[in-house]
């Protein structure tokens, strides 16, 4: 089955590194006209631009920081002057955040990472359903994570966020699914990105991480491009309101195969 997005256009958020660039390129390669978000790093958004626009495509990077409404604001009228409106956003744009225990969080440090994570996609989201609603279809994607359900010490900001996002991902769901727009969420595992690199390129971290993915391997972010494409896409015209896991098995607590 050959998934097509022609005609379609597209934003992606944190779309200049990792998993973001391999969704937008991914998009693009599949047809849709594909706006590249950026708050730092213009030249690799620039990068992203042009690899797509070498292979035929249509892009454009845009800056904002998602944390801040008159940022996304413009991010969005940006595009709608480029190309007249949106039919998919992906919510990518995400930071870990130091790691604290949660009696020794810095309040502005955990506050940000709530601002970037739940706040920016709901900012995105905002604008996207004021245009795709009245025009009766469009898709929304958020990028949650494994640890939307895993708890993971040191992060309580980041795990509260990507719960809050899958909660935030059904009710926009259940709102906007009468007037013919999806919204579902697709949550990562560990994947192999230059952000974690520290991880996986270490043989002990590596190994630990491995221990907890039945599948033993990492993920790679040219995989999770191609899923966002199948999701977004008319292929899963009916799936809406949901979280699909691209975790290798690691919500499957691994640990268990050796009993109770």
């Amino acid at each position: 089955m050959d998934v097509r997005l022609d005609g379609r256009r597209a934003l992606v958020t944190g779309a200049n590194s990792g998993i973001g660039r391999a969704i937008a390129l991914a998009l693009a390669e599949a047809g849709a006209k594909t706006a590249v978000n950026w708050v730092t790093h213009p030249e690799a958004a620039d990068e992203v631009v042009h690899v797509i626009e070498e292979g035929g495509g249509t892009a454009l990077a845009v800056r904002a920081d998602v944390s801040k409404p008159d940022e996304v604001a413009a991010m969005f009228e940006a595009v709608d002057k480029a190309w007249g409106g949106i039919d998919i956003l992906v919510n990518n744009a995400g930071i870990d955040g130091k790691r604290q225990l949660g009696w020794e969080s810095d309040l502005d440090a955990w506050r940000r990472v709530l601002e970037v994570n739940l706040f920016g996609a709901f900012h995105c989201a905002r604008e996207a359903l004021r245009r795709m609603v009245p025009a009766g279809r469009g898709t929304i994607l958020n990028i949650t994570s494994v640890h939307e359900v895993i708890a993971w010490t040191g992060y309580s900001a980041y795990t509260t966020a990507k719960a809050g996002l899958s909660m935030l991902t059904k009710t926009l769901a259940q709102e906007a699914a009468p007037h013919g727009v999806r919204v579902l969420s697709l949550a990562p595992g560990a994947i192999k990105t230059p952000i974690n690199k520290d991880v996986w390129s270490d043989p002990t971290m590596r190994a630990d991480l491995l221990d907890k993915i039945p599948m033993n391997r990492l993920g790679e972010a040219e995989e999770i491009g191609r899923l966002v494409v199948m999701l977004v896409s008319d292929v899963a015209a009916y799936v809406t309101a949901t979280t699909v896991f691209a975790d290798g098995g690691m919500t499957d607590y691994p640990d268990f195969e050796k009993g109770g």
